[in-house]
């Protein structure tokens, strides 16, 4: 499995590798334009991503923004549905705007609140068929 891993915050992204570094390859991103940016080169390379796991509160380029280019990326390439590559979004606020944005405007897969654990980390990996 291929990761991207999406997160400002230096702690949490030490935390999110040694979860998923078991997994498979993982990359890092240190906020939404280069998270984008990864996305792209990942495609161009014919080399794509199987899961993003992204934080949302990011400088520059936020989550929500992120993930609304990925998504047209993916429109551009006419991947849809199971095609689009699993996007588990990372927060600490547990608000249901950031819930509502994250799915319904943004097309997340799946959004987790901090901290997370490697057990609900797993699980929704799992619920996505990429364990």
């Amino acid at each position: 499995m291929k990761t991207l891993i999406v997160e400002d915050d230096f702690i949490s992204r030490k935390i999110m590798k040694e979860l998923l570094t078991s997994l498979g390859e993982c990359d890092i991103a240190t906020d939404g334009e280069e998270a984008v940016q990864a996305f792209r080169l990942a495609l161009d390379e014919h080399r794509p991503y199987d899961l993003v796991c992204m934080d949302i509160m990011m400088p520059n380029m936020d989550g929500h923004e992120a993930l609304e280019q990925i998504r047209e990326i993916e429109r551009g390439m006419g991947l849809n549905g199971a095609q689009e590559v699993k996007v588990i979004m990372t927060t600490a606020l547990d608000d249901p705007k950031n819930v509502v944005e994250a799915f319904y405007r943004g097309g997340a897969t799946s959004y987790l609140v901090k901290p997370i654990t490697k057990q609900r980390l797993m699980k929704e990996i799992r619920s996505h068929g990429l364990l």
